[in-house]
């Protein structure tokens, strides 16, 4: 494997991984990592430097992106789930070689002391992967949409029965209707980018106009509900 460690034990600079390693540990093509991480930025859902790889011959310089710990599970988690536990390992062998720089054990409570240490970050490197997996799946379901969708669509694109995606909307307050009305967004939801109404007017057969409206879950709403059925199903 490339050693792609980056300088932070003889700087103030934080750990991070490279985009390029990433892609080695899951096996998959650089440039599918970095369309990943370019997506993820623009929704500013993680942050990461650059830098250039130069190449032989006349071909043009490659970016190579660099991320924090936090910021490449997310990477991952999108990109192949399965294999995040390498990156737990990954992680933890490029922690371990920075802190042999500064700590080295003058005894046996020290050596204790630094054992409680590293299980302490893989417990947390669990929690985190624990944490982000709803967020996960709700970006992949965020992927498969591009623009508003009626109820009735949204609950097929996350796999729910309609009804229960109603009822689970209205329990939440997400919806709400008035006697005979068609359901209506929540103001709060709306303000938030969850949820918009669509305006359509229709010419009777009288020649008078009517017009209705619909309430949509936009895609950022999409990946906010999928997050909480994911929590809601695992309670």
């Amino acid at each position: 494997m490339t050693n792609l460690i980056d300088t932070a034990a003889n700087s103030n600079q934080p750990l991070t991984m490279s985009s390029k390693e990433i892609a080695e540990l899951l096996d998959v093509r650089h440039d599918n990592v970095c369309t990943s991480i370019k997506r993820l930025q623009k929704r500013q859902l993680i942050q990461c430097s650059t830098s250039l790889e130069e190449k032989f011959g006349s071909g043009r310089p490659a970016t190579i992106y660099h991320l924090e710990k936090r910021d490449s599970y997310i990477v991952v988690a999108q990109l192949s789930p399965e294999f995040t536990a390498r990156l737990v390992d990954r992680w933890q062998e490029l922690e371990e070689q920075v802190q042999q720089g500064f700590q080295v054990p003058q005894n046996f409570r020290e050596a204790l002391l630094l054992a409680a240490n590293q299980q302490e970050q893989i417990d947390q490197q669990q929690k985190v992967i624990t944490e982000q997996a709803p967020k996960v799946e709700a970006l992949q379901r965020l992927e498969m949409s591009d623009g508003s969708l009626c109820i009735t669509d949204a609950a097929k694109t996350l796999n729910v029965q309609p009804k229960k995606l109603f009822t689970f909307m209205h329990k939440h307050r997400w919806i709400y209707r008035r006697h005979g009305s068609p359901w209506i967004g929540h103001e709060d939801k709306i303000r938030l980018g969850y949820l918009e109404h669509s305006h359509t007017t229709v010419t009777r057969a009288d020649g008078s106009e009517k017009t209705t409206s619909q309430v949509r879950v936009t895609p950022k709403g999409l990946a906010r509900l999928a997050e909480m059925l994911n929590s809601s199903s695992a309670a």
